[in-house]
């Protein structure tokens, strides 16, 4: 039997992917669910040993009945660093500085009915990860080539395909096909100039003193849709756009739009966190949507990832990923930090891991990553700075899951 759109529309938008929650009230109106995890641990990438945080975080949902068969919800979530983080730095005395104990990573309201779907409105999973969540389900090294956590692996807000800002979402589904479409409503600006080594205040003074070389753009609004067909209780397919467009003024008074543009597909089998075999795979086409690792924007590429797990009855669940973002050759929009048009962006990586499933809320792990990309420039400083971030790896971590 077909669960209700209204448990599946919370469940989607909510506590999805594979989260769960502990409800603490519940009365004949009103009912309230704490969900999150704490992840900590000890990985070994760059040379360097450290205990890290892994993403943890701690949410409350609460609904209300509301009258005609419509539910009233909302969802706060913030990611929490267990494991603290303090430097101490030197500027004419010692100084201990920490990182914010919290900070936000979802925040958005909204109304569901059986018949007439779901409407939110904040910041929440944008409709793109709808196609390409799936692969995502590695603690360590997640999809970085999905196009979700576009500006050198920053969460999606910007553009919307991941946590996205200022979201006004709307879901519905019928039969095995559910949908779901996104605007983005904001506004936003900034001056940039063909340089890696100076401030946006002094790029804006060169921009008003009419200087070609630095450019105002603007990144306002955004649009994005996905829809997923359930074609058995194992096969799920899913395909989704998004786009949006800068708007770039350079200081001479030229004019010109650059479109932000990812579309895609799809394909699961299984659950993953169902006994047995599971597998997911999505492909992705990319134009201006996301950035190398030193933030110059990438003028197209293609993306695959992939994932395949078994889990057994004893809890052990072994799996592999493969990734891939190919920007190939001549991908840096010029001008742009005097880019050599020869750079070559192409991140590729393979993840091994091992989890344990102690129980559906406790998971002890270890995983590895080798990378296989290639950052060929003919500025050797310049590679050495992008392949800083995409290092071979290993580490192990414990994850409880309220």
């Amino acid at each position: 039997m077909k669960k209700s759109l209204i448990a599946t529309a919370l469940a989607a938008v909510i506590f999805v992917p594979a989260a769960s929650a502990i409800e603490i009230y519940k009365d004949d109106k009103n009912a309230v669910e704490i969900g999150g995890f704490i992840d900590a641990r000890v990985i070994n990438t760059q040379g360097e040993t450290e205990v890290v945080n892994g993403a943890s975080r701690i949410n409350f949902g609460f609904t209300r009945d509301m009258s005609d068969g419509w539910k009233a919800f909302t969802k706060l979530e913030w990611g929490v660093n267990p494991v603290g983080n303090s430097d101490i730095v030197y500027n004419n005395r010692f100084e201990s500085v920490q990182d914010e104990f919290f900070y936000n990573r979802l925040g958005y309201v909204g109304i569901v009915h059986d018949t007439y779907g779901t409407l939110t409105i904040g910041k929440q999973w944008g409709a793109w990860y709808d196609v390409v969540y799936s692969t995502n389900y590695g603690f360590v090294w997640d999809g970085n080539t999905a196009g979700v956590y576009t500006y050198n692996k920053d969460d999606g807000a910007v553009n919307g395909v991941g946590r996205g800002d200022k979201t006004v979402q709307y879901r519905n589904s019928f039969g095995d096909v559910s949908f779901a479409v996104q605007a983005q409503l904001k506004n936003s600006s900034f001056y940039t100039c063909d340089s890696d080594n100076i401030s946006e205040e002094a790029c804006e003074a060169l921009w008003v003193n009419g200087d070609r070389a630095a450019q105002q753009v603007e990144f306002n609004y955004t649009y994005g849709g996905a829809i997923t067909y359930a074609a058995t209780e194992k096969l799920t397919l899913t395909a989704g756009v998004n786009r949006g467009e800068f708007d770039v003024r350079f200081g001479n008074g030229e004019q010109t739009t650059a479109v932000d543009l990812i579309y895609g597909a799809g394909v699961t089998w299984g659950n993953f966190d169902d006994a047995g075999f599971y597998a997911a795979a999505n492909v992705n086409k990319q134009e201006n949507h996301d950035t190398d690792n030193i933030g110059r924007l990438i003028k197209d590429a293609w993306g695959v990832e992939s994932l395949f797990s078994y889990t057994f009855d004893n809890g052990l669940r072994p799996f592999v990923s493969y990734n891939i973002l190919d920007a190939g050759d001549d991908y840096v929009i010029q001008p742009n930090f005097n880019a050599d048009p020869n750079d070559v962006f192409k991140r590729q990586f393979v993840v091994v891991g091992l989890h344990y499933v102690w129980d559906n809320n406790t998971v002890l792990y270890i995983e590895g990553r080798k990378d296989y990309s290639d950052f060929t420039s003919a500025d050797k400083e310049q590679e050495a700075k992008m392949s800083l971030s995409e290092d071979d790896g290993i580490a192990i971590g414990i994850r409880y899951t309220l």
